[in-house]
């Protein structure tokens, strides 16, 4: 009876000092987390939670030694310091950070500027039950039961309470609208729109996706644009029959991307070119192609850096 007891004593206490850890590990960390919410729009909550899981409360070897608190890989474009740990394949690389802090931003940036990641941030911030699930079936973590872990993480210290009244900074990818007229950026006439036409903004660039069969000269004509004026907005050289789908611009691009939106990584069998990407961010090809030293022809390679802001 006195050895149960005994151990049972020792079972307690070892909870309570697991307790501790976390608890200190919010009281730590939490300031970042939030701004890092603000920032990039990742869940307080779901970085605390990460954080805690993947650093044992900050006291993992890769925290301890290398600031890495979510056990980011090296991987390919990763031009920083490295340590290797014994992983699941064995020995494998981990990135070394300075600080903590730049862990967290590493973090967030991994998961928004990864086509992968991207359905989580169409997700409520303080939706923490949808971004758990998001996380595994996106690949982050391979055991079943992650997003259970990380929703008990959260439910048991309320961290759901970090995500309140937040207010992102970050301008979401796409931003849906149906304006009945748009200024250009050539002119600073208003621009006439079909009202059966839906225009949407990227980057507070206003575009349309061209139908089947529609021309550049007959997408000008419908927004009372010059052709010129509507290759110009696009970065094409020449006139041409428009793929259904595609987005045209129909006002200038900008030099750089929405605010947030620092860089993009290329995953994994991704094959696009510098102008396809200056298409999916709404910058100009010949800020994008100056912003990384590449010419508007090329094609990123795998897991390449491209760099949207400055």
């Amino acid at each position: 009876m006195k050895r149960f007891a005994v151990i049972l004593i020792i079972c307690l206490a070892a909870l309570s000092a697991a307790k501790d850890l976390k608890t200190s590990y919010i009281s730590k960390y939490s300031g970042i987390a939030v701004n890092e919410m603000k920032r990039s729009g990742v869940p307080a909550s779901i970085t605390l939670a990460q954080g805690i899981l993947e650093s044992a409360s900050g006291t993992s070897e890769l925290s301890v030694k290398g600031n890495n608190h979510f056990g980011v890989k090296c991987h390919r474009n990763w031009k920083g310091k490295g340590m290797y740990y014994r992983a699941e394949k064995g020995d494998e690389c981990f990135r070394v950070y300075n600080s903590a802090e730049e862990s967290f931003r590493d973090h967030s940036d991994f998961l928004r500027y990864q086509d992968r990641y991207k359905p989580l941030f169409n997700l409520d911030p303080s939706d923490y039950k949808g971004w758990a699930e998001g996380l595994r079936k996106a690949g982050y973590a391979t055991d079943p039961a992650y997003p259970s872990k990380l929703i008990k993480i959260i439910e048991d210290y309320e961290l759901y309470r970090f995500d309140r009244n937040i207010a992102v900074e970050v301008e979401a990818p796409l931003e849906i609208e149906k304006p009945v007229e748009v200024k250009t950026s050539a002119a600073g006439e208003l621009v006439n729109i079909p009202l059966d036409r839906t225009v949407y903004r990227v980057n507070g660039v206003p575009f349309v996706y061209a139908m089947e069969g529609e021309t550049c000269e007959s997408l000008a004509r419908s927004f009372n644009l010059f052709k010129k004026e509507l290759l110009k907005f696009n970065d094409m050289e020449s006139a041409r029959e428009l793929v259904g789908g595609e987005r045209i611009y129909i006002a200038a691009k900008k030099k750089q991307a929405a605010r947030g939106l620092d860089k993009y990584v290329v995953g994994p069998d991704e094959s696009v070119s510098m102008w396809e990407l200056s298409q999916r961010f709404g910058i100009k090809l010949s800020s994008l192609c100056s912003m990384n030293g590449k010419n508007p022809d090329d094609i990123p390679g795998e897991e390449d850096v491209i760099i949207l802001r400055k």
